[in-house]
């Protein structure tokens, strides 16, 4: 069995900033990716931003050039730096992990305020 423990997250203002972090521990067979994904009431979940494996990390369109994604400095983790928050960017945030089989954080609120 695999956890993901989520930190970060909560109430900023308009064009301030947040950090979440994300830590797996557990049977992890193999480390494929880890990301966040957000949801909206009412909606899907929608990738936010990932790191693969292999490859560069991904992004939704809206959080180009705002948001970063890196490994941290301990073993599968994975943190999210979220500047020049919009309104429009609160959520729930949700930590992803496949590894290869799929699992997900509990959520971690994030509220920007105009």
């Amino acid at each position: 069995q695999v956890q993901l423990v989520e930190s970060g997250g909560g109430l900023v203002q308009a064009g301030g900033s947040l950090r979440l972090s994300c830590a797996a521990s557990g049977n992890i067979f193999r480390f494929n990716s880890m990301g966040w994904y957000r949801q909206y009431p009412g909606k899907q979940r929608e990738l936010v931003a990932a790191v693969i494996s292999g490859a560069p990390p991904i992004y939704a369109e809206s959080v180009k050039g705002r948001f970063t994604i890196s490994r941290g400095n301990a073993k599968n983790t994975v943190l999210l730096e979220m500047n020049s928050l919009k309104p429009e960017d609160t959520a729930v945030y949700y930590c992803n992990a496949k590894f290869p089989d799929e699992y997900w954080g509990q959520g971690t609120q994030v509220t920007v305020s105009s």
